[in-house]
């Protein structure tokens, strides 16, 4: 999505941008690298590499999850080598939490962008194209007489309807669409869908504050309804996935974006991230939403211990999001809860608050659960507070490779709590995901029936249904990962984590 918006900015522009989209043109293609520690998925480097047309003058690379950066720095060596010339950018999650550390480490890059990129790219690009000077551009980092030197902030867009929609008509969308793939619930041929940007919140261990600044904005839900309406008559779709931060801010958008899909009589499903102000999300709000259809729905509370909440300065009232997911889970919503145990300063006592709220989510009628570990990502308050204690080494593969295994390896426990050791905090993580998992199917048994019929016909409805479709869709892949060529040594199929 990010790489479609960019190219729509530079096309308008009247520049002429090409995407290489490395998933989308082998999206069962996997391999490991990293002795196991990462499968890619998606074309082998070379032939990424091969992608690229001959003559690009201007390359340009994003890197949103830390612990995707080893072999993206990689992909930018092997560009570097083939494409000497070109003037090669960086940008997204992880470059703006880190762009001196980029470009320090990886001489490869020459800019680096820091925040959005619609404007900064197309900047960058005429810059080039007219010989001038980088430096008088806002929002990058890049080298000058031997140091890194940090740009000044650039300024959030504020005319999101002036921003092209995003350009798939350069990516070969249709590997998405009729393959059922996307971040949400497989549910048909879906459309990812961007209806607001950044957060308003200051969590302390997210980087949003880093890379869009705390300034929350939604689009004209007309505007959005519409690129959903062209979705629909051009591609087909029958599910949208909002890849939101935080979609639902204002009561009176999410009621009129409902009313707006009623009464042009548009029938799809979709699926939102509902982030941390759950209070608008009432009877109302959620009937809405579920008449309009609205599928699936994700809750963030993190946690269930108001002491942790607090100093994680995540602004939820528990009593008033209960509230609310009673009311999503009455409207006939499928409900997921997000949680994040482990935190720096979180004692025994705060993680088994979350047990128990886990368990009185179950009760309610949550259907899924997520249950992660805290990791200090870049870019995060807590990130740069802990290097400050001296407790996070020296950035590193390996340490950006550690950074996964929290959300995706149950085996894998690494705790940065003082007052829990890794051994004690994974027993508490276990003891989460079996009181709310336990609690759920012994209230609700049939819905393990439902689980078993969906998995017979080859439907995805929960998290939990998702979660085993792509469990046996790894292990098919896995029994045939052939060892690649050109991995690093000791990569390997039967090790694969990720």
């Amino acid at each position: 999505m990010g790489a479609a918006y960019l190219a729509a900015s530079l096309r308008a522009a009247g520049h002429s941008p090409v995407i290489v989209d490395a998933l989308g043109e082998a999206p069962f293609r996997r391999e490991p690298w990293f002795d196991g520690a990462m499968v890619v998925t998606g074309l082998p480097l070379n032939e990424v590499v091969a992608r690229i047309p001959e003559g690009t003058e201007v390359i340009g690379f994003s890197c949103m999850f830390s612990q995707d950066w080893p072999y993206a720095r990689l992909l930018v060596e092997a560009t570097r080598r083939k494409f000497p010339s070109a003037l090669i950018v960086a940008g997204g999650e992880h470059i703006t939490a880190v762009p001196v550390f980029t470009l320090d480490t990886c001489p490869a890059i020459d800019l680096c962008v820091m925040g959005e990129g619609e404007e900064a790219i197309v900047e960058i690009v005429n810059c080039y194209e007219a010989g001038g000077d980088f430096g008088q551009l806002k929002g990058i980092a890049l080298r000058c007489d031997g140091k890194t030197t940090l740009a000044p902030a650039r300024a959030r867009l504020r005319d999101l309807e002036a921003i092209p929609r995003p350009a798939w008509d350069l990516v070969p969308i249709d590997a998405y669409l009729d393959n059922g793939l996307g971040f949400g619930v497989g549910r048909g041929r879906t459309m990812p869908v961007l209806a607001t940007r950044g957060c308003p919140y200051q969590c302390t261990f997210c980087s949003s504050p880093t890379m869009w600044t705390t300034r929350w904005q939604a689009r004209d839900p007309v505007a959005v309804v519409d690129e959903i309406q062209d979705y629909i008559e051009r591609y087909r779709a029958d599910n949208i996935d909002f890849y939101d931060l935080t979609a639902t801010m204002k009561k009176d958008w999410v009621i009129t974006f409902c009313k707006l899909i009623e009464e042009r009589g548009l029938k799809f499903t979709f699926q939102i991230p509902q982030g941390t102000r759950s209070e608008i999300l009432d009877g109302e709000t959620c009937g809405a939403l579920r008449r309009a259809g609205c599928s699936n729905l994700t809750y963030a509370p993190e946690s269930g211990s108001p002491t942790t909440l607090k100093r994680i300065k995540k602004r939820v009232h528990l009593d008033k999001m209960r509230t609310s997911i009673q009311a999503a889970v009455k409207a006939g919503m499928i409900v997921k809860t997000n949680i994040v145990m482990g935190f720096p300063d979180e004692t025994p006592g705060e993680a088994w608050e979350t047990v128990t709220f886990v368990t009185r989510m179950a009760l309610l009628g949550v259907h899924d659960m997520s249950v992660g570990l805290f990791s200090p990502y870049p870019g995060s308050e807590l990130f740069e507070d802990l290097r400050k204690r001296g407790r996070i080494p020296e950035l590193s593969d390996t340490y950006f490779l550690s950074l996964a295994s929290s959300y995706t390896d149950l085996s894998v426990t690494t705790s940065w709590s003082e007052t829990m050791s890794a051994k004690k905090l994974g027993r508490i993580r276990l003891a989460a995901l079996a009181s709310f998992y336990g609690t759920q199917y012994a209230v609700r048994p049939w819905r393990v029936l439902r689980i078993i019929y969906n998995f017979a016909i080859n439907r995805q409805e929960s998290r939990m249904d998702k979660t085993i479709h792509e469990f046996l869709q790894r292990r098919r892949m896995a029994a045939r990962l052939p060892e690649t060529e050109g991995a690093p040594p000791g990569s390997r199929a039967a090790t694969v984590k990720a």
